[in-house]
């Protein structure tokens, strides 16, 4: 399953059933699961850790130090969860000692051509990241997210789960949870309601949630007001709770509502 044209280090490892194309280079500190499958010409370096059923297509570089001046050749890692594909050109870059030490990309994932994922992202599983989406340091993406083609993220942003971003955006502020955004500067537009509908939520729970949303983003209250308001007035649930707790724990900041300052 190897072909004689790949580079595979002696001491890499290696599962059974690995499909490794010609002119793959693996390095020494490198783990592999089984069934998957590397493209032509992409290079695996010291510190990845890929699971079970994965495609790495042509071009791809995984685990490559991070692009951070910071960084002093420590070992570090990139952790990519089961069944994930990765496509062409994608690089992702491995963690650095003054934060987590490693990149996760978790099960499930698809990060389409051209992505970056900078050291010390997180994204969990299930994620679909577009085309050219450029991710800087230290990001946290929850599962179900949507980020669109061509978007910016800035450095230490958090994007909630089962969100949705529009392709193209500037990504300075935190997505919350279950929202989509967009316009510029993104903004607020509404419930990711055709995703959370195919992910077998119900209407009520989509009601629920979009009302939260009206207090939080129409209501021109300030952050804390609408807390408290939503605290007092909606019944405790999962979504409720992740809601409050996604906003009044961001560091950055949440993005406003469209038209609002």
């Amino acid at each position: 399953m190897i072909q004689p044209l790949a580079y595979i280090h002696p001491q890499a490892k290696i599962a059974d059933n690995v499909v490794i194309e010609p002119f793959v280079t693996i390095h020494k500190d490198v783990e592999i699961g089984e069934g998957t499958w590397i493209g032509s010409n992409s290079v695996i370096m010291d510190g990845a850790r890929i699971g079970k059923n994965c495609r790495i297509f042509p071009g791809a570089v995984v685990s490559a130090p991070p692009q951070d001046l910071k960084y002093k050749g420590e070992p570090s890692t990139v952790t990519v969860g089961d069944n994930t594909v990765i496509r062409e050109c994608v690089t992702l870059n491995r963690g650095t000692a003054l934060d987590k030490n490693t990149t996760t990309i978790g099960s499930n994932c698809l990060l389409m051509a051209y992505v970056h994922v900078a050291h010390d992202c997180i994204i969990g599983d299930n994620v679909i990241v577009a085309n050219s989406v450029q991710l800087a340091g230290h990001i946290n993406v929850y599962d179900f997210a949507f980020i669109g083609g061509g978007s910016l993220v800035h450095q230490f942003v958090e994007i909630g789960a089962h969100s949705m971003i529009s392709g193209g955006s500037l990504v300075r502020k935190d997505i919350p949870p279950y929202t989509k955004a967009g316009r510029e500067p993104v903004s607020y537009i509404g419930i990711n309601s055709v995703g959370l509908r195919r992910r077998g939520f119900t209407n009520e729970k989509i009601a629920e949630i979009q009302e939260i949303y009206r207090v939080i983003f129409l209501k021109k209250y300030n952050i804390t007001k609408a807390l408290d308001i939503i605290e007092a007035e909606f019944n405790p649930t999962v979504e409720r709770d992740e809601i409050i707790n996604f906003v009044s724990s961001s560091q950055r900041g949440i993005m406003k509502g469209f038209g609002n300052s």
